[in-house]
């Protein structure tokens, strides 16, 4: 198999971006039985109209069923199985043994990948789901390059292998959390993570109710549980030696720019690495343009990630001024995001290319009106330009 770029869609928006800016597969859930529940997700009707449009562009679709189920689940998720099938889609991503006994059972046309909920860290166990019937297993995100080429090498070579290559981190193994289930009562095993490893913490001594002691010499507390986000955008020769078959991209609950962006970028980085060349200079500074945590390689070179103690936030120096939505006589008919200005420099992000740079110096409204400034959300804006934006382009802005 030819390696794959496989792209986060949690709703219609990010799935048209995963297939505008190259992704070769996509990753989506149904209205349940996924590990986000946050995102829009799919229903039954966009599911087919997903499958279709992915479809029709030569782009897989795969479907997360990797909740850890309760019985009281089981037959809903058995009808959830029957009806995706039915919208054709190519896998199911799932995480638990019953679950992956039950899509053999009522969809046995459709593949199988294991998720990495299931922290397949080992050849023994990649080989068994394989004996069960999977076609794929998503490893555990604990494992260093050298420990995926062993797998790889002691494993059935029909075997596929998906690793994660950019996004958010969990602190616990394989993201099989409870802390959240503890803290607030919402279950990270069924997609509903409230996310308290990013919370601000401080000790508070028993005879001192009410008085906050810092873990570290900082007013501010620690984020003793809050994890870096991963970015292997500089490493993909290292992963495809060590016998990666697919390349993960996380963030179904993020927005389409970041699907766009990333997903961008990665296409770059993998196709340079597959034609034996050099990473293209502008896509480690790509990745940058996203709402992002600090970044690292994770624990694939062998090191421990380390934690982002000293705040739970993003870094975020970049924003989407406005998304290209069409044209009109000369005109890029713009969708507005963010305010922006008349005669601004304003950044652009098209599909398979490096971004470039372009002047806001003649807009108006659809009326034709001239504007000073774009400041009004979602406002239709028709910007003057020589350069031909394509449909589905990004307009963004440095943040000030």
């Amino acid at each position: 198999m030819r390696p794959e770029l496989l792209a986060p869609a949690g709703d219609m928006e990010c799935l048209q971006a995963a297939l505008r800016y190259g992704a070769d597969a996509v990753y989506l859930s149904g209205k349940n039985f996924g590990m986000r529940s946050s995102p829009a997700n799919f229903g039954t009707e966009e599911l087919q109209q997903a499958v279709q449009q992915a479809h029709t562009r030569g782009v897989r679709v795969y479907v997360t069923c990797n909740i850890i189920p309760h019985s009281h689940e089981l037959e809903p998720l058995s009808a959830f199985i029957k009806e995706a099938a039915v919208a054709g889609v190519d896998a199911f991503i799932i995480a638990d043994v019953g679950v992956l006994r039950l899509a053999k059972k009522y969809a046995p046309q459709v593949d199988v990948h294991i998720s990495t909920q299931a922290g397949v860290a080992n050849y023994a166990a990649a080989r068994m789901f394989y004996e069960l019937g999977a076609s794929r297993v998503v490893l555990a995100r604990e494992l260093a390059l050298e420990e995926i080429a062993q797998l790889r090498a002691k494993t059935p070579p029909a075997l596929e292998i998906e690793a994660f290559v950019h996004g958010a981190m969990c602190m616990s193994f394989s993201g099989r959390c409870l802390l959240s289930n503890y803290m607030v009562g919402r279950d990270a095993n069924h997609g509903d993570c409230a996310q308290p490893c990013r919370w601000r913490y401080a000790l508070m001594e028993e005879k001192r109710p009410g008085q906050y002691f810092p873990i570290l010499e900082d007013e501010r507390g620690s984020y003793i549980l809050n994890s870096r986000d991963l970015c292997m955008v500089g490493h993909i020769p290292e992963l495809l030696q060590a016998g990666v078959t697919s390349l993960k991209i996380e963030g179904r609950a993020k927005a389409a720019y970041y699907t766009a962006v990333v997903t961008n970028a990665y296409r770059a980085a993998l196709d340079a690495a597959l034609c034996g060349e050099a990473l293209p200079c502008w896509v480690e500074d790509e990745v940058e343009k996203v709402s992002h945590r600090a970044y690292h390689t994770g624990f694939y070179m062998g090191d421990e990630p380390g934690q982002e103690t000293e705040t739970g936030g993003y870094i975020r120096d970049w924003e989407v001024a406005a998304v290209c939505v069409g044209h009109c006589a000369d005109s890029a008919v713009l969708l507005q995001r963010n305010r922006f200005f008349k005669g601004e420099t304003l950044e652009v992000l098209e599909p398979g290319r490096p971004p470039f740079s372009l002047v806001a110096d003649h807009m108006t409204d659809i009326d034709g009106n001239p504007l000073e400034s774009a400041c009004h959300a979602a406002m239709t804006v028709l910007l003057h330009t020589d350069a031909e934006l394509k449909e589905g382009a990004y307009l963004r802005r440095r943040r000030v």
